[in-house]
This record gives C-alpha cells, sequence and structure tokens, in this order.
C-alpha cells in the first residue's frame, strides 16, 4: 500500500540520534538545527529521556482517563514551577492542533460566543478550528472555513479594538513568536493592548505556545517577556522531546465540569513520563540559561554575515532572512554539509529550532557550512 502522498521528502533517511546529531542507514553523521519542527528540546535520545520511557513501559505504559494517574498531577506540578504559571490548571492531550482546538472550544464554552480572531502568517494546527484559524488558505478545507475567523495584520490594534467591540469573538489566538509564518513578532504595546482589550471585552486571550514554550525563547514560555496574562496556554512541541504529547494550561477564572473536554490518549502513562524527564532536564542542566546564552553568540555572528539581512525571533527560535529564497540554500546544507535547517510560509527565511543544549562549536560548525554554501551560490549565478 503506498503512503498518501502528502509531503515533500529530503533523500535522507535517519535511523539513530543521540544529542544534537541524527545517523543515517551509512552512520553519515548530521548536524540537527531543526530538532523536526522544535520538537527535540533535550537532544535525542537524552539519557533521563531514555531512562524514564523505558521505565515507564516496563511498569505500564496506557490506561484511560477514567482511573488515577499520579504522573499527570506531578507534570502538572512540575509545569507551574518552572513556568510560575501560579493557579493555572492542566489539561492534557496529543498535539499541538489538538491543544489549540481544545483552547478554542473552552474559549467558546467560556463566554458562550462563536468567532476567533487571529493574525496574518499565523499557524495554529491543521484540524478544524485551528486550522480555520491558520493564515493559508491552502490547507483550510470547505468543512473548516464555516468557522468563524477574523484574520488580522500583526500590529494592528485598532482591528483587534473594532472587532472585540462588535460582541461576538471568543477569543483572540496568537504567537508570540510565529513559527512557520516566519518568526515575525507583534510589538510590545500590541501585546499588551490586546491583553487589556481582551479583559475589557469578555475574550479570552490565547498565547499559542506549542512551538515557543518550554524554554525556546529563554524563557519558559515567550509571552512572558511582556507584561499580559493569557486565560489559555497550548503547548505541546518541545514538551515531550519526540513522544507525543500536548496541553493546555488553564486560568482559574475558568471553571471545569465534567464532559467540557476529553481525551483517549491524552495524558498517558509514556507521555506524562517524557514531560517529566524533558522538565527534569531542561532544570537540571540549566537550559533556558543555556538557550540564552547560545542565542546571543549565535545572533552575533549571524550579522557578521552580509547575506543576512535580517535575524528574526528569539533565544532559540532563530529566523535567518535573506534576500533571496532559501529551498537551494537549505538542499546545499543538508546534502553537502550535513546540516538539518528549516523552512517557512516565507520562503526567504531559514529557520533555526535546535535542542536547547546546543554548543558553541556546533554554531561555528554552522556559520563555516553557510558560508562555504553563499559562496557556492554566488558561484553559481
Amino acid at each position: 500500500m503506498p503512503l498518501f502522498d502528502v509531503y515533500p521528502l529530503y533523500n535522507v533517511t535517519p535511523v539513530k540520534g543521540k544529542g544534537i546529531h541524527v545517523y543515517d542507514e551509512n552512520n553519515t553523521e548530521y548536524l540537527d538545527l531543526y530538532g523536526g519542527h522544535a520538537v527535540i528540546s533535550i537532544g535525542h535520545a537524552h539519557p533521563n529521556y531514555v531512562n524514564a520511557v523505558t521505565n515507564q513501559v516496563h511498569n505500564l505504559g496506557f490506561y484511560s482517563n477514567a482511573v488515577q494517574n499520579p504522573l499527570q498531577k506531578q507534570l502538572a506540578d512540575k509545569i507551574e514551577t518552572l513556568s510560575n504559571c501560579k493557579g493555572y490548571e492542566l489539561f492534557l492531550c496529543n498535539s499541538g492542533a489538538e491543544a489549540n482546538e481544545n483552547a478554542l472550544k473552552l474559549a467558546s464554552f467560556q463566554t458562550g460566543k462563536a468567532r476567533v480572531v487571529a493574525f496574518s502568517n499565523g499557524f495554529h494546527g491543521r484540524t478544524s478550528a485551528a486550522v480555520a484559524a491558520t493564515d493559508n488558505k491552502n490547507i483550510i478545507a470547505p468543512i473548516n472555513a464555516q468557522q468563524a475567523v477574523t484574520i488580522l495584520p500583526l500590529n494592528d490594534i485598532e482591528g483587534v479594538k473594532r472587532e472585540l467591540e462588535k460582541g461576538d469573538v471568543c477569543a483572540v489566538i496568537v504567537e508570540f513568536i510565529q513559527g512557520v509564518g516566519g518568526l515575525d513578532q507583534g510589538s510590545t504595546k500590541f501585546f499588551e493592548e490586546v491583553d487589556k482589550l481582551c479583559k475589557a471585552n469578555n475574550t479570552l486571550f490565547i498565547a499559542d505556545e506549542v512551538q515557543s514554550g518550554y524554554g525556546r525563547s529563554g524563557k519558559f514560555f515567550a509571552f512572558q517577556h511582556y507584561n499580559v496574562t493569557p486565560d489559555i496556554i497550548p503547548i505541546a512541541k518541545g514538551m515531550g522531546n519526540g513522544f507525543p504529547i500536548g496541553g493546555i494550561l488553564i486560568h482559574p477564572n475558568i471553571k471545569s465540569k465534567y464532559g467540557m473536554l476529553g481525551t483517549t490518549f491524552g495524558g498517558n502513562h509514556l507521555a506524562c513520563a517524557a514531560g517529566l524527564a524533558v522538565l527534569n532536564t531542561i532544570e537540571e542542566e540549566n537550559l533556558m540559561e543555556n538557550t540564552q546564552e547560545m542565542s546571543a553568540y549565535f545572533m552575533e555572528i549571524a550579522k557578521t554575515i552580509p547575506a543576512v539581512k535580517e535575524v528574526k525571533g528569539k533565544g532559540l527560535m532563530i529566523g535567518l532572512a535573506f534576500d533571496f529564497e532559501v529551498g537551494q540554500l537549505r538542499k546545499d546544507l543538508i546534502y553537502n554539509h550535513k546540516i538539518f535547517t528549516g523552512g517557512a510560509k516565507d520562503k526567504h527565511v531559514l529557520r533555526i529550532l535546535p535542542p536547547l543544549n546546543i554548543e558553541k562549536k556546533h554554531i561555528n560548525q554552522f556559520f563555516e557550512a553557510l558560508k562555504k554554501a553563499l559562496v557556492a551560490m554566488q558561484e553559481t549565478v
């Protein structure tokens, strides 16, 4: 049976990973500066992660949410400690799209309203309301398009005010650092004004931290660079270091009731074990501090390269903007220099999303390769 062909694939077959590297079937080593869309937060096959998942699967891999699972409470407590999001409650699911789906559903329950405000170049997932709030007509089917969503330009505070004052908006959803869109960010004034407008108009403020959370921005959550208090915080990608897990942090003003949300696999024993291993490693190895240090080092070098027209993002969620489309550059980096990088909706942006335990030697290796690749491109023009 053939696979349903929806992904353009590089001709690389990773079979093993260790730290910041992956290895193909010929044992060729690749430097992984993309982490499978920012999923690999503490490095491939980290011993803490391997031991936690192995030990848990020896005991109990899964049971449903119809029984007690103390690992869920341990995970919730650890998130609260490291994020300093005091008083929030945790609902666990399986992915970023599912996290955003539950966030939007909860906002609609809470407010009794249906319309969503989202922003240009935002990406929130590929399911129902989440994809309807995503600014990409190519991935929105007619069944999704019937959702009530208004897309506004980032930083359009007057537009947000106008839409919220109509009285039918249940949620404003925003990435504080856009991922797929190309690492753009709103201004401090914009984010803080949106927060105030939401609170004044019975609208929930959803901080989509699916990609930017878990220390990737240099703080535990990217919204913590601003003076805002989100009502719901969706999380996922770096949460399980490759094991599927997602969730939403829910402000205590929102009250739960039985049957409001639900999931079969969300918060299962293996997922929680993986999630706890990630958090323990972030804490024990000071990975948020390392993210800040390595980010400063990376950006300092990036600004010395004339071909790089802009350095975007925060922490280890970085975009390098060029005046040409980067598709060929990415191919050169992966095939000739054995380095994984990412692209974006903005075809001029090279995305860098490495594990948070990256070292200076890896950054140096990347920039040496980038310089050679840029020279090679000039020679073929």
